[in-house]
Formats: C-alpha cells, structure tokens, sequence
C-alpha cells in the first residue's frame, strides 16, 4: 500500500524524470463485471463474494506525459465513474479540465458511447479513422448526436503515422485486421480497428494499447520493443459464450483472439521479451477475473497480468 501511494503523489507531481503514465481506468469488456443481465459463475461469484474477484468497469484507458494534460483511449459508458475515481482528471478550475482529447480504437458502442457523456465540455477533439467517424456518424449515430451538444474537432487517424501529442508523447496507430461483421455502416477493409503504439520521446520506451485483435500474427510487428503491452483478454476459451448458452458466436468470430489454447495469446505473448504484459478488456465470463482459479494462476506463473480498474504503469 506505501508504494502504491507514492506512484499516486509522484503522478500528480511530476520531477523531471517525469515519464508517461498509463492509468486503466476500465479493465472490462463490454457490459463490465458483473454484467447487469448475467448470472454466469463469475458474475455470481463477484455479486455474493463466494470467490475473491473485484467489479470492473468497461474498458478505457487514460495516458499523461506530465500528469497534468490526460488523454483517453476509448469512452467507455462508465466514463463518468471512471473520472470521479481518478483525481488526476477532475476539474481544476471552473470547468477547464484536464481532458485533451479521446483516441478511439473503434467504433464499438462500449468504447463510443462515453463521447455522449461528454457532451458538456467545450469541444472535444477526437483521434478516430475515417472507417470509424463514418460508422459513428452515419451508423450507430453517436457524434452526429454529440455534435449537436458541444463543437468536435476530428483529427484522422491514419495507421502508420507518428502524431504529436505534445510534451514528449505520440502515437502510431496501427491497423488490425478483422473479419467480425459490422453492425453499422458499410464494410470497410482497413481502419475498422486499430491499436496505439504510445511512445515517449524522451526515452523512447512505448506501450501498445490492444484491447481488440483477432490474430496477433497480423500485428505480432507493432509489438517489437514495447515496454508494457495492453492486450485484449475477453475470452479464456474461444467458444466460452457457446459453452455457458450465453451466445452462439466464437471469440474470434466477435473479434476477439482467446487466451487459452496453442494458438491462444497467452502461448503466443508469454514468452515475448515485454517487460510488462496485461490483459485488458476482460469479458464477465471469463475465468481469470477470479483470483483463486486455475485459470488465473496460469496467467500469472507465465509472466502476464490481469488488469484491475485504477492500474497504474509508468513506461
């Protein structure tokens, strides 16, 4: 417990040899843990405290070079929760905040329908690639909605491309393929999903932030020389929704590579020379939510985390 307060002194209070800080604000997939319509084993045991597990909320990442200008991976629909509970992104003055701006991975709902929470704000500006400002725009209809509230500033998301995000920070978005059916809009073949490379330039050390990926092969590149990866975790099994009659799709066909098996993300990340390596973006069934259970051991005795809400990790 002393050393995790110190992080927190050190993150509000930066020194020179301040660096970027990374703070999961939602380690869940969509729906959060519990879910609100589920009684699957995990979601029981959570609600009863039968097993040691902790509630998470849905997934959203937050990231600062100096701790004091914040900039959000995805808005969650907990999003105003997940602000309450981290200090660093409260008002300061009036109602100027610490928010930049959003970096969207996708235009899922469970990362998208936090923009609407944001509504009261100033203006918004907003990192997102033209596949994915078209489905919220003329599919899902979620910035056309927010446009009407406050000004957005969209800033294209091009997969390849080193941005600035001032004080020592930048992104490389990267394109990851997928072949889960679109809800909205039309089809589009490149920037559907993509992941952020977050680099800090005065050290050069990145993190990549996954939360959706359906191979790694197609990514396995983008991974080379990170210091801390953030990586989907929603599934243990591939057909853990089948087997539980909760759903009738795989985890690949949702976009999601599984944990387990000899293709899974743990055979395949676990010996990477990544210093830390989290799964993020946890569905409410899958195993390793729950502390005791053999799923989670396993994890852990092969070197990769699972995320909690409020991780923090200085790259």
């Amino acid at each position: 417990m002393g050393r995790r307060r110190t992080r927190v002194r050190r993150l509000h209070c930066p020194g020179r040899s301040a660096r970027v800080w990374l703070r999961v604000l939602g380690a869940a997939a969509g729906g959060g843990f519990p879910q609100w319509n589920c009684s699957c084993p995990t979601c029981r045991a959570v609600r009863e405290g039968s097993r040691p597990c902790r509630p998470r909320t849905q997934s959203s990442l937050a990231v600062s070079a100096d701790g004091r200008r914040w900039f959000l991976l995805n808005a969650s629909p907990d999003i105003r929760a997940q602000i309450e509970a981290f200090p660093a992104l409260h008002p300061r003055d009036g109602r100027a905040t610490p928010l930049e701006a959003v970096l969207l991975t996708d235009a899922e709902l469970d990362h998208t329908l936090g923009l609407l929470l944001l509504r009261e704000g100033r203006a918004l500006e907003l990192h997102a690639t033209p596949a994915v400002r078209e489905t919220l725009c003329e599919g899902s209809a979620v910035l056309t909605t927010l446009e009407r509230y406050c000004p957005v500033e969209w800033r294209p998301v091009v997969p390849g491309t080193d941005v600035s995000l001032g004080d020592g920070l930048s992104y490389r978005a990267f394109d990851v393929p997928t072949t889960k059916r679109t809800r909205f809009g039309r089809v589009r073949e490149e920037g559907r999903v993509v992941g952020y490379r977050l680099t800090d330039e005065r050290s050069g050390r990145a993190a990549v932030y996954l939360p959706g990926v359906q191979e790694l092969s197609t990514v396995r590149e983008q991974l080379d020389d990170c210091a801390c990866l953030l990586v989907d975790g929603t599934c243990w099994h591939d057909d853990e929704l089948i087997r539980l009659g909760l759903a009738g799709k795989t985890a690949r066909e949702m976009g999601h590579l599984p944990i387990d098996g000899p293709h899974g993300s743990l055979e395949q990340l676990s010996s990477l020379p990544i210093e830390r390596r989290i799964y993020v973006h946890i569905n409410n069934t899958n195993p390793i939510l729950l502390e005791d259970a053999p799923e989670r051991r396993l994890v852990e005795e092969r070197g990769m985390e699972v995320a909690t809400d409020g991780l923090e990790v200085r790259v």
